[in-house]
């Protein structure tokens, strides 16, 4: 291609502008981030009582119970902290964005730890609140039932070399089952492993044995995807109205299927929130906003994303302050859609290479593999999931790229 027309120049000269102007990333928290009354300030508002306890019938569970007045042993049950967390991440997005649209045009991007995808995936539009907290109810389940199966259990590795680490880790037959950055890594597996572990931990570690109930992320948690995945079938998905970055490998996800594929797989596999924490650099991101039960995913953010601005929202009271920081960060993506076209956009920073069989048409299969987005580490293809006919392509052969721009503008195949 040797031409580019004048609306894909000014697309691309947005998102280079963007890179250079504020960009936020709202996250949302795992297990673990619960604690012993965190609702009790957040129930005192009615609607947001009302809200949560519509969210509680469908996950079939008392949310404002456990929020408030279960000690901290009960709320660590797998069964309760996921649901407790997914919907308290979920009500508290709508006292910080009364009206849902007005978020959309403003989130660079959205990512959750763990469980907390189920809520970064609802609050992108990918799927609905209830369909998040049934598929959270029956996660929380299975995974507590593939617990009991084996006594297993977590530990936080702090510090140390990594290669040391990751291989110590192996040794003792754990897994690495969250990369968090710099300095901090989550061993699972069994309670066993866990003990060798603490008699023999890498030099200049500190271990912190974690409150959850098993070990997640590892293939002790096996019989939860399937069951998990088996209901997935049945959830109606939409394309998300904000990028999601994933946790399996940091990319940047604008497919609803692939995002809830994703959701499922991650039950046993590693959740690697260092690469989620490159993708938001890439990104140019300026501002992460944690949603409650806040502060573990911020902190994390405030070691590894040095001069990056930070906000835990914890209690009602700081809504007038997380509003300010939105205002202050909020530029949006350039991802908006309309019910006529699509985009197809980058996972990942990047060299987008096109393909000669996309080059050469101006009707794309579904599934057709329009590129590949090359980096350092690997190539990651590009395809257009639902296909349709080629609007415009609004980037090179060759040109950089960065996570969640746009590559190509399609027109779905029958509609007028």
């Amino acid at each position: 291609m040797t031409v580019r027309s004048s609306s894909a120049s000014t697309s691309v000269s947005r998102c280079q502008d963007r890179q250079s102007g504020t960009v936020l990333v709202i996250v949302a928290p795992g297990q673990g981030a619960q604690s012993p009354g965190f609702l009790v300030p957040w129930l005192e508002d009615p609607t947001f009582a009302t809200r949560l306890g519509w969210l509680s019938t469908v996950a079939d569970i008392d949310l404002a119970e456990h929020g408030s007045v279960s000690d901290a042993e009960t709320i660590r049950a797998t069964q309760i902290a996921q649901p407790l967390l997914v919907a308290t991440a979920l009500v508290a997005s709508l006292e910080l964005f009364p009206h849902p649209a007005d978020a959309f045009g403003r989130i660079g991007a959205v990512a959750g730890h763990s469980v907390g995808e189920l809520a970064a995936a609802a609050g992108a539009r990918a799927i609905t609140a209830e369909q998040a907290m049934v598929l959270v109810r029956e996660r929380g389940q299975a995974m507590a039932r593939a617990s009991a199966v084996t006594p297993t259990g977590m530990t936080a590795v702090l510090g140390g070399d990594r290669d040391e680490v990751l291989a110590v880790l192996e040794r003792h037959g754990l897994t690495p089952a969250n990369d968090n950055g710099p300095g901090q890594i989550v061993a699972a597996g069994t309670l066993d492993q866990l003990a060798a572990l603490a008699g023999d931990p890498p030099v200049k570690a500190r271990l912190i044995p974690l409150s959850v109930a098993g070990a997640f992320h590892t293939e002790h948690m096996a019989p939860a995807v399937g069951h998990v995945a088996g209901l997935a079938t049945a959830v109606s998905v939409h394309d998300p109205r904000i990028p999601i970055i994933s946790n399996a490998d940091g990319h940047v996800l604008h497919e609803g299927r692939e995002v809830l594929r994703r959701i499922v797989a991650q039950i046993s596999s590693p959740v690697r929130w260092d690469l989620c924490l490159d993708t938001m650099a890439d990104l140019g991101v300026t501002g992460i906003l944690e949603m409650p039960p806040a502060g573990t995913l911020t902190g994390i953010a405030k070691r590894a994303l040095k001069g990056v601005e930070t906000f835990a929202l914890k209690t009602p009271d700081q809504l007038d302050d997380a509003r300010a920081f939105v205002d202050k960060h909020g530029e949006g993506s350039l991802i908006n859609t309309t019910p006529t076209w699509r985009m197809v956009v980058s996972p990942a920073k990047g060299t987008f290479h096109l393909t000669e069989e996309a080059r050469a048409t101006l009707a794309l299969n579904a599934g057709a593999e329009i590129g590949g987005v090359s980096s350092l580490r690997d190539r990651i293809p590009v395809t257009a999931v639902h296909g349709g006919q080629v609007v415009e392509w609004l980037v090179e052969d060759g040109d950089l790229v960065s996570p969640g721009q746009p590559l190509v503008r399609l027109h779905p195949d029958g509609v007028e």
